[in-house]
């Protein structure tokens, strides 16, 4: 099931929108959910989640791009698509990464040429990245960029190969697991490794591809050595 959010201000010319999602929804037999918000001022990546959203500029407050540029602070990936009649900002899109441009009055044709695009996207996306909820909002991470994740009380740590700050949520280890896939194996009670940056195992010990060490627990050591081993063979 795939979200659409349509953020505009203009009451009718977010119907069309609206109306035009459902309508490619039901015709594709795509699992789509649309909703609408009225105001950037209103979306808040918690409140509101999404997998593709429908940002008009011209709006009073906060106007499409600053708010593009908010949400690109906290999500580099999810689509984000400009629907206005302010052809002359198209090219401010590539700032914040926008993946298209849409000028208003929104046809269905050209509205269902684009999504045909977006869904490909969508699913191409949904097999290498992971959703968290932070204390911040939603933070969106790349499969490949997550090198493993420790526990301390309640709290996980993803720590990233692109950052030196961990990002933090509240769950469990097993949970985490479940949602990051076969490539990331459970080395210790406490922690769950990307196998892709495994570089050397010796012993009671693994050694990531940034250099840091990790440590298996003994009951665990073997089962997740073996899977390494496995991992790492497929992969020569």
């Amino acid at each position: 099931m795939y979200r659409a959010l349509v953020i505009d201000d203009n009451d009718a010319e977010a119907t069309v929108l609206v109306d035009g999602l459902k309508r490619y929804a039901q015709e594709t037999g795509l699992a789509l959910t649309v909703s609408r918000i009225a105001s950037a001022l209103e979306f808040d990546a918690e409140a509101h989640p999404a997998d593709v959203i429908f940002m008009d500029i011209d709006m009073p407050g906060i106007n499409g791009m600053e708010a593009a540029e908010y949400l690109r602070e906290h999500d580099a990936i999810t689509p984000l698509v400009f629907v206005t009649n302010l052809a002359r900002y198209a090219v401010h899109g590539y700032a914040v990464d926008a993946m298209d441009f849409i000028v208003k009055p929104v046809s269905y044709e050209d509205l269902a040429m684009r999504m045909r695009r977006i869904v490909r996207a969508l699913e191409k996306t949904a097999s290498c990245t992971v959703s968290v909820h932070t204390r911040s909002g939603v933070r969106v991470m790349e499969l490949a960029d997550i090198l493993y994740v420790d526990i301390l009380h309640h709290d996980l740590y993803y720590h990233l190969a692109q950052t030196g700050e961990p990002v933090r949520v509240r769950g469990a280890l097993a949970k985490a697991q479940e949602e990051l896939g076969d490539d990331f194996v459970r080395v210790s009670a406490n922690a769950l490794v990307n196998m892709a940056h495994v570089m050397a195992v010796n012993a009671g010990e693994l050694t990531l591809d940034t250099g840091e060490v990790l440590y298996f627990s003994r009951s665990r050591r073997k089962a997740a050595t073996e899977a390494i081993a496995t991992y790492l063979g497929e992969r020569a």
